[in-house]
């Protein structure tokens, strides 16, 4: 049955109101003020007569000329291909919401396509479309832009910011633009009339151009675009940055040029050691941009180092010495380093990553300066355009990538902070950022160019806001540059304890947004000392923006200011052309700042590095990040494009995350997103799929080994039925998004606090992670529910100092962390047990009980992956809390005791076995039966063997599980008998693989081996 034409019109209608995409037309105004306005452009005779020649031509209504040229125009300014205005269909009606596309393609294509749409909305403009809009449910305008070809109305609707129309214009035919004024100014009424000029222009000049790569854009606006928004000129001395240190070491050699701790070194001794270095570097065969990696902390001799390898003509490479071995080992491969120099205490991961190197050499500083080398200055000849370092971020493709920059990018950035944060003699400026994260280098160096003082703090005090806050004073600092997740950590302590600085004039947040609360939060408390957002990216040698305020900014967004001297941004679309001022499109950069490329990834580089269209012979980079031109002449970012987040400054490919996250067994699918809460900073949320849960501390060591910290998400969520899939069967990011930015990411709520303590930290958990103190449960775990070392040290604030950062890492259940409090205080806290924590479900019933005991570095946490594999079967496991004495192991065994689980199990792990033995020992003399003690990660060796034989063994059988990988146990494990000094009956049982953290890697296979050993069923 033929279809009525009220139907036909419901059914088109509910497609147009129902497909969304609301187009906003970008605001451009210095002086919003409320009115209207209008502007007219006259038609030129010829070309009115041209575009009539193309309507005959194609056989549509002139009309429809102009309204594609009105649909390419709000694609250019909005940077959308699909667009919603208004059409008003008859003179003075109401105008109707119209969705069109300018698809690429020619001009022909365009206004063809433009006339069908137009003629199916003029087919069904009689049906009643307010009506269908309130039975959708939608709300608010569903347009702010007008296309008028009757241009009948003076004045404009509420909700419309413009309208476009044609008029007669002193008898001539003409374009008149109205426009609200507080969004619009004049200025940019008449480039958008222009813009218009040019597409009737360009249509009219040949219908069959391809309509995507001409530009809109007049002589003018690409003149500024390209030239006049570009940083301003600056001359630079022909030096490199060492050599301007080495000219203020001869001005004053016995200033003081870095201090870290109580040790401080003068500008001659650093300038001597450096040079003691870069002689031994030279001495092992040291060539021109040859790559040394630096594996130190962050302290005078990495000042030196870093120092040395410049003077060298080497090209600085820094390595923190805890990441894991995996990633040490595959990114002094991919530089292809051949040289490392490191310190004593500092190779722990570095020499398991070079047990695969064998060709790479490794130097020590105490070694450098044991060989006694001159202390004058080498000499190099460094060139401006020679590498000075690589500096590797996150890769999508599971393997990171090092951005290579040069002296003159490197320089040029250096001056860029000297002048904008006003750096000069006797200033002094924090070194606080991780050697991983680009901003360390300048803050490491800048001040030592021109007299100034550099100083380094020590992590254990940037992790505590209130030592941090004490260096800041004591130390005179001048300048600071942090991310702005921890500049609101000081400043929340500030507020609490409010105290001079008098010394610090600038402070600068960079590597992630600097939201307009904090500016305003900042001067509200520190009125005196300026706030810079400075941004950039590795591969432009660091930041090539900074926006520094006196005051608060206007406006939902900080800018990120004009470009820094000698480097140029242009704002683009998808053929590098420069988009209408104020339309969003890709920010890429142009000049000395942008790098060589990625080291030893020519596929990679070709992806991001070219050469600039608009300045031959100069290189471009394409970072993937959006932004707008703001008529001050600043930047604004808008978001990225691809995979690449920041989370606390650092730069992150998801999808590196996501393969690392692959490669564990149990996982068989995974996305990895950025969760913010409101009010919260971003963090890494990893959501996945496979047959069952796997626990998150597994995963989390997973990671842990091949990652680092930063790089590993907060929370991990299982997803039973799958990802959710688009319509396209992709991965839905929008909605996993959606998921983690909510309070309510993680289902492990139950279980309410009880005690005081607890309650009082529930509410302190609610401050800092940003959930409903209601859904915060005892046993909650604070990394899981979105906690990171930043919020532990804002928690460490709320709570004055009560705990450490140290205590939330160690302690991060909830209850556990209470029971800590509690103890500190003298508080009974036997609501429940005070030193076996449950780590079981408590959904299940449990006839025996495990009870674990952690080694030295574990906490009971580390046993959650082997409580989970031991669901169903019966057993629960419990960890035992901080047991350091025979007395506290009697606190222990009394909880045991009025616990009576049917059935006991002990284990304990690494040194944690000595406190299962006496608990086993204590039980026996209480006549408690336990089934089975099993020892893991600890055979006697040849130095330590057990200790003398009791006056009684154990009748406790005893069972030792070792891994075959595990380099700890492998060498003695077929001494396990000596344990029968302490036990009549000790067997062996041996896994493949786990290494030394079988509960927590293994936690399967450990769990086999536990119900095994004891004889007893596995679970179903």
């Amino acid at each position: 049955m033929a279809r009525s034409a009220a139907e036909a019109d419901r059914e088109f209608w509910r497609g147009v109101l129902g497909g969304g995409g609301f187009t906003a037309i970008p605001r451009w105004t210095r002086d919003p003020v409320p009115g209207l306005a209008e502007h007219t452009a006259t038609l030129p005779g010829d070309l009115l007569e041209a575009l009539r020649h193309v309507a005959d031509e194609l056989a549509v209504p002139l009309r429809s000329v102009f309204l594609a040229a009105h649909v390419k125009v709000l694609a250019a300014l909005t940077g959308e291909r699909e667009v919603t205005l208004g059409y008003a269909a008859t003179a003075g009606a109401r105008p109707l919401p119209c969705r069109l596309t300018a698809a690429p393609g020619t001009w022909r294509t365009l206004v063809l396509h433009t006339r069908r749409a137009e003629s199916r909305l003029l087919a069904h403009q009689d049906a009643p479309v307010e009506d269908l809009t309130r039975q959708l449910g939608l709300e608010g305008p569903l347009h702010e832009t007008v296309f008028d070809p009757h241009d009948t109305e003076d004045g404009l609707a509420p909700a419309t910011v413009l309208t476009t129309g044609t008029a007669l214009h002193r008898d001539r035919p003409a374009l008149r633009l109205r426009h609200r004024t507080d969004a619009l100014d004049a200025e940019c009424a008449a480039r958008i009339a222009g813009y218009h000029l040019t597409a009737l222009a360009l249509i009219a000049a040949d219908p069959y151009a391809e309509h995507d790569r001409q530009s809109l854009l007049s002589t003018g606006e690409r003149a500024l675009q390209l030239e006049g928004l570009a940083g301003p000129r600056r001359e630079l001395p022909d030096r490199r940055a060492h050599e301007i240190f080495e000219q203020r070491v001869a001005a004053h050699p016995d200033a003081v040029a870095a201090v870290h701790g109580d040790r401080r070194w003068t500008y001659g001794e650093l300038n001597a050691r450096a040079n003691r270095i870069g002689r031994a570097l030279l001495a092992r065969g040291l060539r021109r941009e040859g790559v040394v990696a630096v594996v130190t902390e962050r302290n005078l001799d990495w000042t030196a180092a870093v120092l040395a390898v410049l003077k060298a003509g080497g090209v600085y490479l820094p390595i923190e010495p805890h990441f894991p071995a995996d990633r040490v080992a595959t990114t002094l491969t991919r530089a292809g380093c051949g040289l490392v120099l490191t310190e004593h205490g500092s190779t722990a991961t570095l020499d398991e990553a070079l047990e695969s190197l064998p060709g790479t050499r490794c130097l020590t500083v105490e070694a450098a300066y044991a060989e006694d080398h001159p202390g004058h200055d080498l000499g190099v000849r460094v060139t401006p355009g020679q590498l000075a370092y690589i500096y590797f971020t996150s890769g999508s493709t599971g393997e990171p990538k090092g951005a290579m920059c040069e002296h003159a990018g490197l320089l040029n950035h250096l001056y860029a902070k000297i002048d904008d944060l006003e750096i000069g003699p006797g200033q002094v400026v924090a070194q606080t950022a991780p050697q991983c994260f680009d901003i360390s280098l300048w803050q490491l160096i800048a001040a030592l160019l021109v007299g100034g003082r550099t100083l380094l703090i020590e992590q254990e005090a940037v992790l505590d806001v209130p030592r941090f806050v004490d260096r800041l004073a004591d130390g005179r600092v001048s300048v600071l540059q942090v991310v702005p997740s921890y500049l609101e950590a000081v400043l929340s302590y500030l507020e609490q304890h409010p105290r001079e600085l008098p010394d610090l004039a600038y402070v600068s947040a960079t590597g992630e947004a600097l939201k307009p609360e904090l500016a305003q939060r900042w001067f509200a408390a520190r009125p005196g000392v300026a706030l810079v957002n400075a941004y950039g990216l590795t591969e432009t040698s660091d930041d090539t923006n900074h926006e520094v305020m006196r005051r608060a900014p206007d406006g939902p967004r900080v800018p990120l200011g004009p470009p820094v001297a000698n480097v140029r941004q242009y704002v683009v679309d998808e053929h590098l052309a420069p988009v209408p001022l104020g339309a969003p499109g890709a920010i890429v950069f142009s000049g000395v700042c942008v790098g060589r490329g990625y080291v030893n990834d020519p596929e990679r580089t070709r992806a991001c590095f070219g050469t600039d269209p608009h300045r031959p012979g100069q290189r471009l980079y394409q970072g993937g990040d959006f932004g707008r031109w703001r008529p001050d002449g600043k930047l604004e970012f808008l978001g990225r494009r691809d995979t690449q987040v920041k989370v606390r400054g650092f730069r992150v490919e998801t999808g590196e995350v996501e393969n690392a996250l692959l490669r564990v067994p149990g996982v068989r699918d995974a996305a990895v997103v950025v969760g913010e809460p409101a009010g919260q900073a971003a963090r890494l949320v990893a959501f996945y799929s496979g047959p069952r849960p796997v626990g998150a501390d597994t995963l989390r060591g997973c990671l842990a080994r091949s990652l680092p910290a930063y790089m590993v998400p907060s929370a991990f969520h299982w997803r039973g039925d799958g990802l959710p899939l688009t319509a396209n069967s992709k991965t839905d990011r929008k909605a996993l998004t959606a998921l983690a930015a909510g309070p309510d990411a993680t289902d492990d709520h139950r279980h309410t606090p009880r005690t005081p303590t607890e309650r009082r930290l529930a509410a302190a958990w609610a401050t800092v992670l940003g959930i409903p103190e209601d859904r915060i449960g005892r046993r909650d775990h604070f990394f899981d529910r979105g906690g990171t070392s930043l919020a532990a040290v804002k928690l460490a604030i709320l709570l004055d100092r009560a705990v450490s950062l140290k205590d939330v890492t160690r302690q991060p259940v909830l209850t556990d962390l209470a029971g800590l409090l509690d103890r500190r205080s003298g508080t009974d806290t036997d609501t429940g047990t005070r030193l076996l924590r449950p780590l079981s479900a408590p959904d299940a019933a449990h006839e025996g009980a495990l009870v674990c005991f952690p080694g030295e570095g574990w906490d009971t946490a580390a046993f959650r992956p082997l409580a989970e594999a031991l669901h169903g079967s019966g057993w629960g496991v419990y960890g035992a809390g901080p047991v350091t004495a025979t007395e506290r192991v009697g606190h222990l065994v009394a909880e045991l005791t009025r616990l009576a689980p049917d059935e006991l199990l002990l284990w304990g792990h690494g040194s944690g076995a000595a406190h299962a033995v006496e608990a086993a020992r204590q039980l026996e003399k209480r006549g408690k039966r336990v089934r089975r003690l099993f020892i893991a990660g600890h055979v006697p060796d040849d130095i330590h063997p057990p200790s003398a034989p009791p006056a009684a063994k154990l009748t406790t059988p005893v069972t030792l599980v070792v891994a075959a990988d595990d380099p700890r146990t492998a060498p003695f494990r077929h001494r396990y008998r000596a344990w029968e000094l302490l036990a009549e009956h000790v067997e062996l049982y041996e896994l493949t693989a786990g290494g030394h953290g079988l509960p927590l890697t293994r936690p399967d296979d450990t769990a086999r081996a536990v119900l095994r050993a004891a004889g007893l069923r596995a679970p179903s």
